[in-house]
């Protein structure tokens, strides 16, 4: 009796609905939650068959099903939970999973329901998707907005190219360029980039693949037009004179560490930036800043000019006299014919093809280097990549 009390006393409070029906499919017990959730008294289902609580086609089925089953003892549902809906007093319809088990008890079969509001569920998931639809409008408006930026940016500089090449030598031209893109693209860009951030950050763990396709794109877009106008920004304040060296003390091990790992990240597919030091001191003193940035754009181009599932490495050694720092890619390679023009402002080598590029890096880096009274020397063949070297003296 007592267990019986207790089995009662746990139907009675379960949080989810449980209905008991016999082989007829008429409805012998309805526990409390179950009631709610159909809108019903006890006295009121109890007797009555199963199939006053489902909405069509399923209540013109359920005999049938029940019917089936006896005559064959082929389960289609029993022992299995699913998705279905219920009807309930009011006429309104609501989704909830359905778990039945079949018990003999005194001689007959019992079928137990077991039944799991979704109505919940279904409406956060509703809510996501109109969320989702949301998100990718706000996506293509960006990214919209982000093609009207190009543009501008592209018939921006050819106007002022066309008009200050009959004003202007080429050092004015430059400056006055980039004195407009810097104004006028540097904060429409930081804008976009924040906002695809915000979006992939709202969106969560639920983010679409289109949402995230498009994000991606944006963030390709607006890094490609910034280091634009971070090399032409560079250029002009070199020529300016506007950088001077600061020399400070530095764990070089570390350094180029960090490096490593900010590179890994915006590599290609496979490619692994291998780093290793030589040397039994980690400490050097030049300038942080202009050193990291040239390390950063000679990985870059490795990274660029290299395909997927490649090695790029990222050496650095100490000795009593030089501090050297060497990246090796296997890529396209630098043409004999083009390697004495490398390190000219907007020069290009013809086997670049579309990728991207200004032309600038390697001439601001060449100019880093010497500002720091280092050397950059490097060797290179087609197809069979190229190596970069930095080497400065031993600061005691």
């Amino acid at each position: 009796m007592e267990n019986s009390a207790l089995l009662k006393a746990i139907i009675e409070n379960a949080i989810d609905g449980i209905i008991t029906i016999d082989n007829k499919g008429t409805i012998e017990t309805i526990n409390p939650s179950g009631c709610q959730l159909f809108e019903y008294d006890q006295s009121e289902v109890i007797g009555q068959n199963i199939s006053m609580l489902m909405p069509p086609p399923d209540r013109d089925q359920h005999d049938n099903y029940l019917l089936n089953y006896h005559q064959t003892s082929k389960k289609s549902i029993i022992g299995t939970g699913r998705e279905v809906t219920g009807l309930r007093k009011s006429g309104a319809v609501f989704p909830f999973r359905l778990g039945i088990s079949e018990v003999q008890f005194s001689g007959r079969k019992i079928y137990t329901g077991f039944i799991h509001d979704l109505s919940r569920e279904k409406h956060a998931e509703e809510k996501l998707k109109e969320y989702a639809i949301h998100l990718e409008d706000q996506v293509q408006q960006r990214t919209r907005l982000l093609n009207e930026t190009v543009t501008a940016l592209g018939e921006a500089k050819e106007k002022v190219s066309k008009l200050l090449e009959k004003e202007m030598e080429l050092g004015q031209l430059k400056s006055r360029f980039v004195s407009m893109a810097s104004h006028e693209f540097r904060t429409p860009l930081s804008a976009i980039q924040l906002s695809s951030i915000l979006i992939e950050k709202y969106s969560g763990d639920s983010i679409s693949p289109n949402i995230s396709r498009h994000t991606a794109k944006i963030k390709v877009l607006v890094a490609h037009l910034t280091g634009v106008l971070n090399d032409f920004l560079s250029l002009e304040r070199l020529e300016a004179g506007e950088f001077k060296p600061v020399l400070t003390e530095f764990d070089i091990v570390k350094f180029s560490e960090e490096i490593t790992e900010d590179m890994q990240l915006i590599s290609k597919q496979n490619q692994q930036i291998i780093y290793q030091h030589t040397g039994t001191s980690a400490t050097v003193n030049l300038d942080q800043s202009l050193l990291r940035n040239a390390i950063i754009n000679l990985i870059s181009n490795a990274i660029k000019y290299s395909g997927e599932n490649t090695f790029i490495e990222f050496n650095t050694e100490i000795t009593p006299a030089l501090v050297t720092v060497c990246i090796k890619d296997n890529g396209i390679g630098i043409p004999k014919e083009d390697q004495k023009h490398l390190f000219e402002a907007f020069f290009r080598a013809h086997n670049t093809g579309t990728i991207p590029g200004t032309g600038l890096g390697l001439n601001i880096v060449s100019r880093y280097i010497k500002l720091m009274d280092g050397q950059v020397k490097f060797t290179s063949n087609v197809n069979q990549g190229t190596s970069f070297t930095l080497s400065f003296p031993k600061q005691p």
